[in-house]
């Protein structure tokens, strides 16, 4: 059987300014990354969110980034590694707590945007990453792209890790996401992204924004919360998957079977 995760950066809201459709894409999905108050939300949007995920049984991720409301988190900051460890521990017990309050498990954590996309391909912040994840947890499941630096730092930390795809970002040939300054970044033909997104995960395969086709892994297909077309998408994303016999299953189950 073939299994895949389906995960969505969750809980982005923050005091009166609502981002995202949280309660409508929770039922189609199987893994929630919560922001942690960094980024975006705040204590009140993070005991919610953790609460609606557990009513929807799915399971639950931090989604640390760099210290940057107003930035949502996209703009790269230059940090030392040691203060990347801390921010990171902070955020994840941030969460940490109301998963417990709320007698869930944190399973698994994804950096978001530019703390992400930097730690792909800086190993020093990946480092930094995963000390601080490996600090708080060693159980915790990092997430993230294929042969990145993400995931090379998860092994060296001794972290379980599962590889992502994103059904609503096109690539650069060398498998990193083509930057969101650039025409045709964002995916938002919703039959463009289910192509895609099968071909991912059935042939390993998808193709660069220069037209090569480059390979990837995939363990779990990431959809934006903030993207206009996220419910629609995580909804025919589903059905798709179903309807090719893959099986939409939480990350750390779908891991366990790899």
């Amino acid at each position: 059987m073939q299994t895949i995760d389906l995960n969505c950066d969750l809980g982005e809201s923050f005091g009166n300014y609502k981002c995202g459709m949280d309660e409508e894409i929770l039922p189609c999905i199987t893994s929630a990354n919560i922001a942690c108050g960094f980024h975006a939300s705040d204590p009140l949007v993070m005991q919610k969110t953790v609460r609606l995920a557990k009513e929807n049984q799915v399971h639950i991720g931090a989604h640390p980034g760099f210290q940057d409301l107003v930035g949502f988190g996209r703009r790269n900051m230059s940090l030392p590694p040691s203060e990347i460890t801390a921010i990171v521990e902070y955020q994840i017990g941030a969460l940490q707590a109301f998963c417990t309050a709320n007698d869930v498990t944190l399973q698994h954590v994804k950096p978001h945007g530019a703390l992400y996309n930097m730690a792909v391909k800086d190993a020093s912040i990946a480092d930094a990453i995963c000390e601080g994840i490996a600090a708080v947890d060693p159980d915790l499941i990092l997430l993230g792209p294929a042969k990145s630096q993400l995931i090379l730092a998860a092994k060296k930390y001794g972290l379980h890790a599962a590889r992502e795809i994103f059904a609503d970002r096109a690539y650069e040939e060398d498998g990193s996401l083509v930057a969101r300054s650039k025409p045709g970044a964002i995916i938002s033909n919703q039959e463009e992204a289910l192509t895609r997104v099968i071909g991912m995960i059935k042939y390993g395969t998808v193709t660069a924004i220069t037209g090569r086709k480059i390979e990837v892994e995939a363990d779990s297909v990431c959809i934006h919360g903030d993207n206009p077309a996220a419910l629609a998408f995580a909804k025919s994303i589903r059905e798709a998957l179903q309807a090719e016999g893959i099986t939409p299953m939480p990350m750390d189950e779908v891991i366990s079977c790899v």
